[in-house]
């Protein structure tokens, strides 16, 4: 999944995701949306966000 699909399906703004990547802090509601659209439950958070 690119960059932008991941932006659109959990309704975030691209230069979001390149923030988050980039080990920038956001909202948990952020990260909730992003583990959606990813197909992972909420207690995959950590797997994914590693925290």
């Amino acid at each position: 999944m690119s960059k932008s699909e991941l932006a659109r399906e959990a309704n975030v703004s691209p230069i979001t995701i390149t923030r988050i990547e980039e080990g920038k802090p956001c909202r948990l509601e952020t990260k909730r949306k992003i583990l959606l659209a990813l197909g992972y439950s909420l207690s995959d958070s950590k797997k994914i966000f590693g925290e």
